[in-house]
């Protein structure tokens, strides 16, 4: 196919996403960085990270997270079949949803007060007003992210992987920029984290849509005013189940910042950093992984190749576990250090880093499921089977509101990150169910008996780092608290690595292989 231009391998792929997903979590720590030190775990904090909560359902009722999962399918089969037809598809599924995200974000920038009401219950008044104000500067973002999906997603399917990998880079960047220099131009005392807004939209733009469009137009372009296409049937087939379908999730965020709201002051942020660092390394093993293989994936489905589908849908879960259970257990010992060099400073002071702790330890117990159900999602959709994942998914996101409401509330913050986790927990479980009676364990061969001495090892490792900064936390610079984190950190990063390494390789030799496999991958690019 002459349109598909800069093929990257399924290696090189996973590198260039790895990569971006990692520096996309450095920039994002280091946003919020920023935002902890300025206003730490407050009222002004709280309501800037509300903001994002309608925004956001703009993005997932068009399914914008899921363009290239939706729209590359027919897409691919329409190149295939006549490019000139499919340059036809492409611009009406394009035009469709620029004027869908244009429509959604004008009625919410009307209907911002109301609607601030009801996503932050517990807000004051004053609170609501100025949300409403956060809200309505955000809100256009959504119209360049879902706009700015469809040439990513054509990005995608010539396999040009390095421009989409900039986008967050971009986004993040501008934000940080935007937060810190737009204050300078304001007299207004009250100006707090307009700017941060600002650079939400800026960002998303110049990263989201101009710089994916401005990539797609260096190839040869064929775009039409088309308003209906025959492909658009099976386009809605495929999307409407991830439009209509808010799936625990989609939604899990968005939960902790609603009945965040209506706990003391501070917990929407400390909730929020708390996701922060427990999606950190599950951005980096299971989104890069998943991103990476969904094309192959469809690609070898399409080529009917159900062997190698199960294979390679099996390398990405079982990868992205073996990954991750040494991480999460490795960080849930060494949360407070991890959350003193990020986070503590400023306004984020060493009772916001205690109280945010167990938050965080809480959601990475949790961060393998969330990694098994990204990697197992691909595979659900390479099959465009897109509505047994919202169907399930939305199920328990309806029994989660009033577990949320009856038993996370009079608990705390604490509750609420449990039962998020156990939602994501139930929610992977049960796919894997419905996938083993539908098409056979291929899929999961060896994940549990390869996870469960991963548990084992890094139990192990985890135990000794839990004693080394049981009694030596603190001890090189006592009385300098991040210079004392980030040795803490160093050393029980050491300690961990040296057990648990030790262990693998005497226990099973072949995880070391495997994982040190997988890291010089994502060093070192495949040859093209």
């Amino acid at each position: 196919m002459s349109f598909l231009l800069g093929r990257q391998k399924f290696a090189a792929a996973a590198l260039i996403l790895g990569i971006s997903a990692f520096l996309s979590r450095v920039m994002g720590l280091v946003r919020d960085k920023i935002i902890s030190w300025q206003f730490g775990a407050s009222g002004e904090a709280d309501m800037y990270f509300a903001a994002f909560v309608v925004p956001d359902i703009i993005n997932y009722l068009l399914a914008g997270g899921f363009m290239s999962i939706t729209l590359i399918p027919p897409l691919a089969r329409g190149f295939e079949e006549n490019e000139a037809d499919a340059w036809r598809f492409f611009s009406c599924a394009a035009l469709w949803m620029l004027i869908g995200s244009s429509l959604l974000t004008i009625g919410c920038e009307i209907f911002a007060g109301p609607l601030a009401a009801v996503v932050a219950p517990g807000f004051s008044r004053a609170q609501t007003l100025r949300l409403a104000f956060f809200t309505r500067i955000i809100l256009p973002a959504q119209i360049f992210f879902l706009s700015g999906a469809c040439f990513t997603a054509l990005l995608f399917l010539r396999r040009q992987f390095a421009v989409p990998a900039l986008t967050p880079l971009i986004y993040n960047g501008l934000i940080i920029i935007c937060g810190l220099v737009f204050p300078s131009f304001s007299t207004d005392p009250g100006y707090g984290m307009t700017g941060y807004c600002l650079g939400v939209t800026i960002g998303a733009a110049l990263g989201a849509f101009l710089l994916p469009l401005v990539c797609a137009r260096q190839a040869p372009m064929k775009l039409s005013l088309t308003l209906w296409h025959p492909l658009m049937l099976r386009f809605l087939i495929i999307a409407l189940p991830l439009m209509l379908g808010q799936t625990v999730v989609m939604l899990d965020e968005q939960f902790l910042r609603v009945f965040g709201s209506m706990l003391d002051e501070g917990a929407v942020s400390l909730l929020n950093y708390a996701r922060r660092i427990a999606q950190t390394p599950v951005a980096l093993m299971g989104g890069a992984i998943a991103a990476a293989s969904y094309p192959f994936l469809a690609r070898l489905l399409a080529e009917n190749d159900i062997k190698s589908f199960n294979t390679a849908l099996n390398k990405a879960i079982v990868n992205g576990a073996e990954l991750i259970v040494p991480l999460a257990l490795y960080m849930i010992v060494a949360s407070r250090p991890i959350l003193t060099v990020i986070f503590q400073g400023g306004r984020f002071d060493a009772r916001a880093t205690l109280a945010c702790e167990p938050l965080t330890q809480i959601m990475l117990a949790f961060a393998p499921f969330w990694v098994i159900y990204m990697a197992l999602a691909r595979g659900y959709y390479a099959r465009e089977d897109t509505l047994t994942p919202a169907l399930i998914g939305t199920l328990i996101a309806l029994l989660s509101v009033p577990v949320y409401y009856l038993v996370a509330l009079p608990l705390g913050a604490w509750a609420i990150a449990l039962i998020s986790g156990a939602g994501v927990t139930i929610y992977a479980l049960w796919l894997i169910w419905i996938w083993i009676s539908r098409y056979g364990a291929d899929a999961f061969r060896n994940l549990w008996s390869l996870s469960l001495k991963s548990l084992v090892i890094s139990l192990a490792a985890a135990t000794g780092t839990w004693a080394y900064l049981r009694f030596w936390q603190n001890a090189m610079f006592p009385d300098l608290p991040f210079f004392s984190a980030c040795a803490d950190c160093a050393a029980s990063l050491t300690i961990f690595s040296l057990i648990y390494f030790s262990l693998a390789g005497l226990i099973n030799p072949s995880l070391n292989r495997r994982i040190f496999g997988f890291i010089k991958r994502k060093i070192k690019p495949a040859p093209r």
